[in-house]
């Protein structure tokens, strides 16, 4: 099972509780790949409105991917997830064949329809009909990237013969995060792994959605790589107790918790950290040491 972190990128991420800076990134994911974990992910948000009327700026998550595959050599790379309707679907496929090429074949390209109408409002872009929009993104997405020449002539895309040229030295594989129907047929049909996510411990609400998982991939008879999105607390770093559902322990607590994981048939987990530094990085690394021993 492949354990991996989200990075910092905006709101209260730093390692202060502000802004992280570029280094606060790039120190994350070179300690992710010194200390032996396998991957390192970033949320995609241009800014998050909080409840309570507060506005957290966010950096771009491609520009600062596309960084993090600069520095790095071996830790699979990847959105969680990229907002589809952010994006033009050629623009995307062309973007991810680039940083495909940059990284050395490491990118994962996990992919979602959005939710956060108070961003799309202050950008400017449509809140409408999101699913019936992801659905036509995603299939002129997936068959570019699976080396098909791609006209399209749907109600929100449209395209003519667009294909990826030059094309990426592999098929790069395309993770979806979602877990209503539409969301979970996509999946079965077009990707290549699947996200569910926030937990702690594993929770009712986790059987019952890798329950309607895995009952789309088996009637697709499609074989998707399950992945599930993890939030711990260092109690030692963070005293930040405000997440009911984040999962505070010790490294030898924490490896128990992914062996639960593992036996209920993960294949990956990315986990969301508290506070997201080297530091719980280490944590999590010496966790996995001790899941793998």
């Amino acid at each position: 099972m492949k354990i991996g972190v989200m990075l910092p990128v905006g709101g209260s991420d730093g390692p202060t509780g502000g802004m992280p800076r570029w280094d606060d990134v790039r120190a994350m994911a070179v300690a992710a790949e010194s200390s032996g974990l396998d991957s390192v992910w970033l949320a995609d948000h241009f800014e998050y409105h909080a409840p309570d009327g507060a506005v957290h700026g966010m950096h771009e998550s491609w520009t600062l991917l596309s960084a993090v595959a600069a520095v790095t050599e071996r830790v699979e790379l990847g959105n969680m997830v990229l907002c589809s309707t952010f994006r033009d679907p050629g623009l995307t496929a062309k973007m991810a064949a680039t940083l495909d090429e940059v990284s050395g074949g490491r990118l994962i390209l996990g992919v979602g329809a959005g939710w956060h109408d108070p961003e799309y409002e202050a950008f400017g872009l449509p809140t409408d009909h999101r699913g019936g929009r992801f659905e036509e993104w995603l299939e002129i997405v997936a068959r570019m990237l699976r080396g098909e020449s791609v006209t399209a002539d749907g109600t929100y895309y449209k395209t003519l013969e667009a294909s990826l040229t030059p094309a990426p030295s592999r098929q790069i594989p395309l993770l979806i995060a979602g877990r209503r129907p539409r969301m979970l047929r996509l999946t079965a049909e077009w990707a290549d792994a699947w996200n569910t996510a926030w937990y702690g411990a594993p929770s009712e609400t986790l059987t019952e959605r890798l329950t309607d998982f895995r009952a789309a991939t088996e009637k697709a008879g499609r074989k998707v790589t399950l992945t599930i999105g993890l939030t711990i607390r260092d109690p030692n770093q963070s005293p930040n107790e405000a997440d009911p559902t984040a999962f505070a322990g010790t490294a030898e607590e924490l490896a128990t918790l992914f062996t639960t994981y593992r036996d209920l048939g993960a294949d990956h987990l990315i986990i969301s950290a508290d506070p997201m530094t080297p530091a719980s990085v280490e944590l999590i690394a010496q966790a996995k040491t001790l899941l793998e021993s």
